[in-house]
């Protein structure tokens, strides 16, 4: 379970609270208006940011003053975050072992994983030969790879048009079904096709996880406003 613990982070004018948990395993969606604090709280898990007051905790331990490598979090980004100069392979095998030459064991797991993932055989590929869709799965495969139980997804797949994001999305949803997983959106229907639970966010402040179909189907005014 995650848990932010009376979260207070303050940035010139703007200000987030947040105050709850998300039990897992599942995928649970955090939407809500450009500039809410979305991104911010993403950062504030994964040890990116720290707070100024409260806690973020994981099954009851205190995060906070871990460093990011040592929490139990793998995060997705935007941009794929792919190390240019090394091939798919050795990319997804970061995600077992941080080796820049990874052992025998971490090369077969990342050759299994990538065919997880629908890139059997593409392993010897740089980053710069694979389109935007499949750099987004040997990313994913990374993080299939390093067996966190907490995974953040801030906007993972923006940049990807509808189908190949459901796609995508559909991959996240079978591979890392025993993961938490939290899942920024800028889109309603991605956490209506693949969240067992939605999170609003407005104006930094982080409202309760809700049951996704019912939480649409009866939105209140805030969510109301941002649908419309």
């Amino acid at each position: 379970m995650l848990t932010l613990d009376r979260i207070a982070f303050r940035r010139e004018e703007f200000v987030l609270h947040a105050d709850g948990s998300v039990e897992g395993p599942g995928i649970v969606a955090v939407i809500g208006p450009s500039g809410g604090g979305k991104s911010t709280l993403m950062s504030l898990i994964a040890g990116f940011e720290l707070p100024d007051e409260g806690r973020v905790c994981w099954n009851g331990s205190d995060l906070t003053a871990l460093a990011p490598g040592e929490r139990p979090v793998a995060v997705l980004f935007q941009d794929n975050n792919l190390f240019p100069h090394l091939d798919a392979a050795t990319n997804v095998a970061l995600g077992a072992s941080p080796r820049a030459r990874p052992l025998p064991a971490a090369r077969e797991r990342a050759a299994e994983a990538l065919a997880a993932v629908g890139l059997d055989g593409m392993g010897a590929r740089m980053p710069g030969e694979l389109s935007g869709g499949q750099q987004s799965r040997v990313a994913l495969a990374r993080a299939f790879l390093t067996d966190r139980p907490l995974v953040l997804m801030d906007e993972a797949f923006s940049a990807l048009g509808p189908a190949l994001r459901l796609e995508m999305l559909t991959l996240v949803k079978s591979l890392l079904a025993d993961k938490t997983v939290l899942m920024v959106t800028h889109d309603p229907e991605d956490a209506r096709r693949v969240a067992r639970q939605t999170i609003f966010m407005e104006d930094g402040q982080l409202r309760p996880a809700e049951d996704t179909g019912d939480l649409f189907a009866n939105p209140h005014g805030a969510l109301a406003r941002y649908l419309a």
